[in-house]
Order: structure tokens, then C-alpha cells, then sequence
């Protein structure tokens, strides 16, 4: 009797293998293989065998797709997406459970039903009676609008097709399960299952999906990595829930740019886009010893924040580094450059730091912003309400440009800003005065 072959799959990527492994050797999880009964081993390799042969072509005969938009009657939205909703393509979007995923998309359907186009919006997880609440806050009630509580993927292609839409809202993916699937909703071979059907659906009727994706512990999208692969756009909403604003960035974009965001305000009609957004990161009449103000760029965007700092004497031989919303490995750099450039003794002391507003920054222009705001809360002497500090502080101590220096301090300027520290003068004239700086020493005679 022949030996029965054993098939074990990672839930995490979906990488195979014929015996059991504590740790994946191609995505590096751990605890993360099951065993496949022999269906499962059957479709999976129906699966991976079920795409045509095509014949290579020229890329000179190749004629290019011309790419359409729609609007999803929010500004942010649009902008993040890259000017709209291109039909035909397969949006995915993930955050923490309760940032206001669900609300979005409610919202961005009732925006298009009401232009005339019918929606189509999936729950597996509420009832139409729970949703129907959350669509009276927000006024999202309109005929073209409907609702499918349902977790099978085929009862959900089949009312695709007794019906025409031109968009389609799947809330989420990892419970969603097909039939021709013999596992649980969740797992790698379901979710690969459930999204190619979607993609297929996709591309052959022109209608735009958008999935809903939950997260891990550690703020990635949940289930195999090749779910992000698949996708057209992957788009991750963060923000925290016990303050208004909500930010959505793009990490994937077939066809737009990744380096725009688009921020949102909770309020009781639902979220809509901020306005104003600049003026709510900070606020110049409560600057104290230990803040500074900066400006950074989101996309296009310039944003005005409040660099926060904390310097406290160690209570242990081991003084603490801490940072929300800018990198820690960052700040040790730049603390053991003040230690050696201006002899400041931080070794003795613990170092706070916290970006306002729950934004997390990217970029290195806010070195010169957190330098200023150590030194202040160090020395206990606020920094002038009307300053901001623009600049990259390099391994030698030297000041270096940034990009979009005149947008920045063009931002500034409307906000009411009279100072600005920068690494070099600006190529136009703002409205602002600028004093050059090109070494960290120069922050301590400024001050």
C-alpha cells in the first residue's frame, strides 16, 4: 500500500512544504503550517495550474490602456487613489478594527449611488440592520445603494450577475469563504481562492472592488503576503480612536502615486474630509519649554507639527530613549551627536519624544525640529511661538537641504509664522524670515 504524501501549507504566505516546520523558511513565521487534506491538495493544484498559455508579443505592437476615473465624492479619496476610482480594479484596504474602515466605504458608496450609479456593498460581518444604523448617522440611504449580508463567495457572484454594478464593497476578505474551498474562511488557500475569483470578476465586467482587509498585531494586513501582490492598490488607514483625525496612505498604486495621503476627520455625520489640516497638528499659543514647530510633506501636502520633547534626569544607570511618531534609532543618533559636537552630558538623562497629532514622520527634515526641542526642554526655555526649524542634521553635525523648501515655508507664512531656521535661503520669497544655519552649533547662539 502506497505511503500517504503529507502537504503542509504557512498560513502567512502560503509557502508548501512535505513535513512540518516550526518556522517558515520563506516568510519567516513561526507555528504557521497546517496539514492539507487531500482536497485541498487537489484544488490547490488546480489552482496553480488553471492559467492559459499565451504567446509572446512585441511590445512595439502592444497598444496601451487608456486608463478612465470616476469620483468617489470625497476629495481625500480621490486624492490618495490618484484623481479617482479606475474601473476594473481591485482596491485593498486595511487599519486597525475600529479607525473607520466600514464608515469610509459606506460613505464613498452613498457618494456614487447618488451620482447615479449602482453600488454594491458586501457584509459578512453586521447585518443589514446594523448597517442601516451606521447609514442613518452618516446619510448614506439612497435606492441605488444595496446591501448582501453574505459569506459565500458563489451567492455573491451570482447576484453580481442578475444585477449590472460599477462597484463593489467587500467587508472583509478574511470572511468570505468559497465552496470549492475545503477550509475555513481565513486561511491562505480561501483568501487566494476568493480574491482571484474577484480580480477575474474584476477585469472581465469593469467593476471597481474594494476589499477590506483586517490587520495583525504587528499593522499588517492579515493572511498571505501574495493578497497585497494580487491587488491593484493597497491602502492603509491609520489613525487612533480616541482622536478625530484618521489618515489613509497609499503603499501601492498601479495607477496613481504612493506619496500622497489623505486625511479625515470622525465627526457625528461620519468621516469627511479635514479642513484646515495644518492648524490642527499644532497650536502656537500653548508652545512651551520642550516644543518646536516644523513642516513636513505628505505628497504634495505640507503639514505643520509640533515636535515635543522631554529631558528628565535617569533614574537608572541606563537612560531611556522613547519616540511616538519618529524613529527611535533616529533619535539615539542624533542625541550622541549633541553629546560629542556641543558636550552636553545626555548620557545621565532620559529623552522623550512625541509627534502631536498621532502623525508618524517619515522624513528626515525634522532633525533640526527635534534637536531645537531637546534643547529646549533641556535648558527649560521655550522657543519662540512664531519659529520653525527646517533641516537634516548629518553624522558630522552639518545642516543639510530639503526638499521643497519655498512650499514649506509658503505653508508657514499662511499660518502665521515670522521666523524660519532653514539649512539654506529659499529660491523665492515667502513672506518669512529666514535665518541660514549650517551647524548644530549654531542652534545653541540662536537660541
Amino acid at each position: 500500500m502506497a505511503k500517504k504524501k503529507s502537504v503542509f501549507e504557512c498560513q502567512a504566505c502560503g509557502y508548501k512544504s512535505s513535513k512540518w516546520m516550526g518556522k517558515c523558511v520563506n516568510c519567516g513565521a513561526w507555528d504557521s503550517f497546517e496539514e492539507l487534506s487531500d482536497e485541498q491538495i487537489k484544488i490547490s493544484r488546480q489552482i496553480d495550474s488553471s492559467g492559459k498559455k499565451t504567446k509572446a508579443s512585441p511590445i512595439t505592437q502592444i497598444k496601451e490602456d487608456l486608463v478612465s476615473r470616476f469620483p468617489s465624492g470625497d476629495r481625500e479619496l480621490d486624492l490618495v487613489l490618484g484623481g479617482g476610482i479606475v474601473p476594473g480594479s481591485l482596491v485593498l484596504i486595511g487599519g486597525s478594527p475600529g479607525v473607520g474602515k466600514s464608515t469610509l466605504l459606506l460613505k464613498m458608496c452613498a457618494n456614487i449611488a447618488k451620482s447615479g450609479k449602482k453600488v454594491l456593498y458586501v457584509s459578512a460581518e453586521e447585518s443589514e440592520g446594523q448597517i442601516k444604523i451606521r447609514a442613518n448617522r452618516i446619510d448614506a440611504n439612497h435606492p441605488n445603494l444595496y446591501l448582501l449580508p453574505e459569506i459565500k463567495l458563489e451567492d455573491i457572484l451570482s447576484e453580481l450577475s442578475n444585477q449590472k454594478y460599477e462597484l463593489l464593497v467587500i467587508d472583509s476578505i478574511q470572511t468570505i469563504f468559497s465552496e470549492e474551498v475545503a477550509s475555513a474562511p481565513g486561511t491562505v488557500s480561501q483568501v487566494r481562492t476568493v480574491t482571484f475569483d474577484l480580480m477575474r470578476i474584476a477585469k472581465a465586467t469593469k467593476i471597481a472592488v474594494f476589499i477590506i482587509g483586517h490587520i495583525t498585531k504587528e499593522g499588517s494586513i492579515a493572511g498571505p503576503r501574495v493578497l497585497e501582490h494580487m491587488v491593484d492598490t493597497v491602502l492603509y488607514f491609520e489613525g487612533e480612536s480616541s482622536k478625530d483625525l484618521r489618515i489613509l496612505r497609499g503603499f501601492k498604486n498601479r495607477f496613481g502615486s504612493i506619496s500622497e495621503v489623505g486625511i479625515f476627520e470622525m465627526t457625528k455625520e461620519g468621516l469627511v474630509s479635514a479642513k484646515d489640516i495644518s492648524s490642527k497638528f499644532f497650536s502656537k499659543n500653548r508652545l512651551q519649554a520642550g516644543s518646536a514647530i516644523t513642516v513636513v510633506m505628505e505628497g504634495s501636502r505640507p503639514l505643520l507639527l509640533e515636535v515635543q520633547a522631554l529631558v528628565s534626569e535617569s533614574s537608572y544607570g541606563n537612560p531611556k530613549r522613547s519616540a511616538t511618531g519618529f524613529d527611535t534609532n533616529r533619535l539615539t543618533m542624533l542625541l550622541a551627536l549633541l553629546e560629542k559636537k556641543l558636550d552636553l552630558p545626555f548620557n545621565q538623562y532620559d529623552v522623550f519624544i512625541n509627534i502631536a497629532g498621532g502623525i508618524k514622520i517619515t522624513e528626515t527634515a525634522a532633525d533640526l525640529a527635534v534637536i531645537a526641542a531637546i534643547l529646549s526642554s533641556f535648558r527649560n526655555r521655550p522657543l519662540g511661538s512664531e519659529t520653525i526649524f527646517l533641516g537634516e542634521v548629518g553624522l558630522t553635525g552639518d545642516i543639510r537641504d530639503i526638499h521643497m523648501l519655498d512650499n514649506r515655508l509658503k505653508e508657514a507664512a499662511m499660518q502665521g509664522f515670522k521666523k524660519a531656521i532653514v539649512p539654506s535661503k529659499p529660491l523665492e520669497s515667502a513672506g518669512i524670515k529666514c535665518y541660514k544655519v549650517e551647524e548644530v552649533s549654531k542652534i545653541i547662539d540662536w537660541m
